[in-house]
């Protein structure tokens, strides 16, 4: 039997500049409470890039803007119900943060925080996303600013 494909996901690279200072934004998960960037699956109706920025309102209550193309993608194991697991990729999307909200939809669930750009890439589990960070704040998100 063949393995699944990954299942897609699109994510919001949350970031800003603080000073002279790169910070992107942390959210911990749900369950295992390991910090991630801001994700889910594909919105019906929604672009991927629109997408992500739907799910970092969500999940961080927060509001910014996109760029397309995706910076990258990266892949992990999604834990599901009744312990099963499956392999996601997550096309990743730079979100210029233009507003942190007071409230929002899963502000109970999660705890957010701004992560200096290289400590924000020690922090996460995910081998691609802690080498997307870094590759974004070797100057990439210059492009974007």
């Amino acid at each position: 039997m063949e393995p699944l494909a990954p299942q897609q996901q699109y994510g919001a690279l949350a970031w800003r500049v603080a000073g002279s200072r790169l910070e992107i934004l942390l959210i911990s998960s749900r369950q295992t409470r390991r910090w991630v960037i801001p994700k889910g699956w594909p919105i019906a109706g929604l672009s991927p890039s629109r997408s992500a920025a739907r799910e970092a309102f969500e999940e961080a209550g927060i509001k910014g803007r996109t760029v397309t193309p995706a910076l990258g993608d990266y892949h992990y194991r999604k834990r599901l119900g009744g312990g099963a697991e499956r392999d996601c990729r997550v096309d990743v999307f730079a979100l210029s943060v233009e507003k942190q909200c007071e409230k929002w939809p899963e502000q109970a669930e999660r705890v957010t925080r701004w992560f200096p750009a290289g400590e924000a890439a020690e922090a996460v589990a995910e081998p691609g996303l802690a080498a997307l960070i870094r590759r974004f704040a070797a100057g990439l998100y210059r492009r974007y600013a």
